[in-house]
């Protein structure tokens, strides 16, 4: 009889290694020391430009800041990088929650680095509207991906951002493509309605869905498949595959219902099962096909563009209005017009355009 390998968790990889007897306190201090310090913007950017994930996660940490004194740094660093960005294929992969996202990045993934390719996995977490908090757990849901020297999977919260993607997912990826991934993959919180913001920074948009669970009909009513470019769906396998190859055709039929996209590419449909690793070579082969497609007829690029001014038009409004918050006058006016609503006397409309008038 054959041994069963030993499953190996990703919240314990080895061993733990006993302090030993004697330790030198001056290496000690060294390694706090070099820890506390602060690299600057022109080594994170040197790191990056190495890939080196260390300076690539410190460096991203840092634009996800919200501090002032932080903002400077980042935009150097953003801007250090951008000249060696724009040189990936953006894929956006969403669903509902239990869709199985992770299992199939994860899946997807190992697939990509053994044509040699480098992923980097930029997975956002729901945060939570009471505690503010979010589990990011991804690294851990992904046990041999996050082990491929190959991958880079940075969880994100989404903190206050719509759209189900972080607050600075769109320089996290400029960062990313500078350090050397040529395939950059957004994994949404999966919210089902409020996707735009991810569909407007990916060059490919793939929506997983499941069979026999109610959800054909819900994925039919949403406008999200209108953004879908390939809807790939999961688990099917086992018992569920015959559900799986009828949901396939309901979907293609409701698919012809939709007017044709700019970019004259005919949305598919496939079935793949993340758990048996079938399926998933297919995808990547649709999505090769949708890129060679889009970059003949001028599509791709004329898309990256549009998009670069979409965020533009965000990256003002998001400055516009930290910076109306942070102003003391407009803070201490704010905390009296709330105490007027309160007391019914005056409108939420009418304290708006007090504020704004004192800007």
């Amino acid at each position: 009889m054959s041994k069963k390998s030993k499953h190996t968790s990703a919240l314990s990889e080895q061993k733990g290694v006993s302090d030993p007897e004697m330790t030198n306190i001056s290496s000690i201090k060294n390694i706090r020391n070099k820890r506390r310090s602060q690299p600057s913007a022109e080594d994170l950017i040197s790191g990056i430009l190495k890939g080196d994930v260390t300076a690539l996660s410190r460096a991203i940490t840092l634009i996800e800041s919200t501090s002032s004194t932080h903002l400077e740094k980042a935009n150097a660093i953003i801007k250090g990088c951008l000249p060696y960005a724009n040189k990936s294929i953006r894929i956006g992969i969403t669903g509902v929650p239990g869709v199985g996202k992770s299992t199939f990045i994860e899946a997807f993934g190992n697939h990509l680095t053994q044509l040699n390719k480098k992923v980097a996995v930029l997975a956002v977490d729901p945060s939570s509207s009471l505690t503010k908090g979010s589990i990011l757990g991804d690294k851990t849901r992904m046990e041999t991906l996050v082990k491929n020297t190959n991958a880079f999977i940075r969880p994100s919260a989404s903190g206050d951002s719509l759209g189900g993607v972080a607050r600075k997912t769109r320089e996290t990826i400029i960062l990313c493509e500078a350090a050397g991934f040529d395939t950059i993959i957004i994994e949404t919180v999966g919210v089902g309605q409020s996707e735009t913001a991810v569909h407007s920074m990916v060059d490919f948009f793939l929506l997983l869905k499941l069979a026999g669970a109610g959800d054909e009909l819900q994925g039919i009513k949403r406008g999200i498949i209108e953004m879908a470019d390939t809807i790939a769906i999961n688990k099917a396998d086992g018992d569920n595959l015959k559900q799986a190859k009828l949901a396939k055709v309901e979907f293609n039929r409701a698919l012809h219902l939709y007017p044709n996209k700019d970019s004259n590419w005919q949305p598919k449909v496939t079935l793949c099962s993340a758990l048996e690793n079938e399926g998933i070579d297919s995808i990547w082969e649709l999505i090769l096909e949708y890129v060679n497609t889009t970059s003949t007829n001028g599509y791709f690029e004329n898309k990256r563009q549009e998009q670069n001014k979409f965020w533009l038009l965000q990256t003002i409004e998001e400055r516009l209005k930290s910076d109306f918050f942070k102003q003391a006058k407009i803070k201490e006016a704010l905390k009296n017009q709330m105490v007027l609503i309160e007391a019914g006397e005056t409108t939420p409309f009418a304290a708006a355009d007090y504020l704004l008038s004192l800007s």
